[in-house]
């Protein structure tokens, strides 16, 4: 069974999550600490074929005026390394507000700072690829 991934991709860590088999939920697997991009992919490509992915969700950054700053244009950039490299499909996901909200439901949920700090890449990431499930499953996307 195929799955997507789903990715938050920061300047120090990357958020993972991965569908489940009936491709509606996101759950959140784990945090990559970024070292350099050889050992990027190599965490990723471990994931990706663990869960058998075939398409990724990488959450874009944006400016809140709808343009792209330069941390979105890193994400582009590591995105393109990973389509390459993968040959997998990259969808992106507007991100704008993910980490404030996957913070908010840490708040919500008593969660320390102290685990926050560990896990909100991981809950962004599960975030961003609910997103994109939820807009498919209510048909919002033309793929």
């Amino acid at each position: 069974m195929e799955r997507i991934i789903g990715l938050d991709v920061g300047d120090k860590t990357i958020g993972v999550a991965v569908s489940d088999l009936l491709m509606l939920t996101a759950q959140g697997v784990t945090t990559i600490k970024r070292e350099s991009y050889e050992k990027d992919f190599k965490a990723l490509e471990t994931i990706i074929n663990e869960y058998n992915i075939t398409k990724v969700v990488v959450g874009l950054p944006k400016n809140m005026n709808g343009t792209l700053g330069p941390q979105g244009e890193k994400v582009i950039k590591f995105a393109n390394k990973i389509k390459s490299k993968f040959e997998l499909e990259i969808i992106y996901e507007d991100e704008r507000l993910t980490t404030m909200a996957a913070e908010r439901m840490l708040i919500q949920g008593d969660v320390s700072r102290q685990k926050r700090k560990k896990v909100i890449d991981k809950v962004a990431a599960s975030y961003i690829l609910q997103t994109y499930l939820d807009r498919k499953r209510d048909g919002e996307l033309n793929e």
